[in-house]
């Protein structure tokens, strides 16, 4: 048996996605986003913008060009998902349906912000599915952005609705709409990590994710030009609120998000070490430099193996059966 058969009977198997998610909104931008994820590899998705990425006017021409970016030869990796209108607005469907109908097969999911709650979120999947089944896709992954007090309030049954794979945290939305109870300062560091309503929300849409084996996506950093900045909040949102994912919006975001959210070496490889022995042993206890492990360390150290290898990092070839 595999592995995520064994040690999650019963439980979820935490959903496998790189740890960045990449923004792009023109097709200058998109197209260079591309070219990079070529060098790199699938080390993290790209995800096209129809929301703030078209322009008033524009919004058919924009997604049948996301359409056509998604469907053509440079999409080597099937990594591209793309982020459309919500669901209350005129062009919304309008995104769903020209994307669905020209790139479904090779779309990594799309991205509903805005949502007011689970019910909004439900009724967004009716029509996704509506359009991707004509296409022939089923069961498309949805991303869902927080970024409301609705969204936030219903946070663990939008986490457990089964077609959704990753919650993002909308920090500047949510902070803007506290009306000035939550200060400016709070949309960016070191502020973001301390203001309590901001770390509660964070905190509360991270707990949801992991509950239901969804991926917790982290806010965007604004800071463009010092990527120490950018290490540093992915750094902090997965070692203090337990994000697994983070937001880019320059390619050189890229590689410090990546680095953050990657497991260290010396950590992989203690992984390797513990799961072959474990498998040896039908995947009963076991004693490891002298401390006792049995199926509930295997499921951590498992899910670093998993993250290693969204990150493009190399494994020993003993890790294969694992995976």
């Amino acid at each position: 048996m595999h592995p995520s058969e064994v040690l999650f009977q019963g439980t979820h198997v935490p959903a496998g996605i790189p740890v960045c998610d990449h923004y792009a909104g023109s097709e200058k931008l998109m197209r260079k986003s591309l070219a990079l994820q070529q060098e790199l590899g699938p080390v993290f998705d790209i995800t096209f913008d129809c929301e703030d990425g078209a322009s008033a006017g524009s919004e058919e021409a924009h997604a049948r060009l996301v359409a056509s970016l998604i469907s053509g030869e440079e999409n080597r990796f099937g990594r591209i998902g793309a982020r459309v209108h919500d669901f209350t607005h005129p062009c919304f469907e309008q995104d769903v349906d020209i994307i669905c109908s020209g790139a479904a097969q090779r779309l990594a999911y799309l991205v509903l912000p805005k949502v007011s709650g689970a019910a909004d979120v439900k009724k967004a999947i009716t029509v996704i599915n509506r359009h991707a089944k004509k296409a022939g896709r089923a069961d498309l992954p949805v991303h869902v952005l927080i970024e409301t007090h609705g969204a936030l309030a219903e946070v663990q049954k939008i986490a457990a609705l089964p077609q959704v794979q990753c919650l993002s945290f909308g920090i500047m939305d949510f902070v803007s709409a506290h009306y000035g109870a939550i200060p400016g300062t709070a949309m960016r560091s070191p502020g973001q990590f301390t203001h309590p309503l901001v770390v509660r929300a964070k905190l509360e849409m991270s707990a949801a994710c992991h509950a239901h084996g969804k991926v917790a996506s982290h806010n965007v950093t604004t800071e463009i030009k010092d990527t120490a900045v950018v290490a540093n909040d992915a750094t902090r949102a997965a070692g203090e609120l337990g994000f697994t994912r983070m937001w880019s919006i320059h390619p050189d975001q890229i590689k410090p998000i990546v680095k953050a959210l990657s497991p260290r070496g010396s950590e992989v490889n203690e992984a390797v070490n513990i799961l072959t022995d474990a498998q040896a042993a039908q995947w009963g206890p076991i004693k490891y430099n002298g401390k006792l492990h049995d199926r509930a360390s295997y499921r951590y150290y498992w899910t670093v193996l998993q993250r290693a290898k969204a990150s493009g990092m190399p494994l020993p070839e003993s890790a294969g059966s694992l995976l």
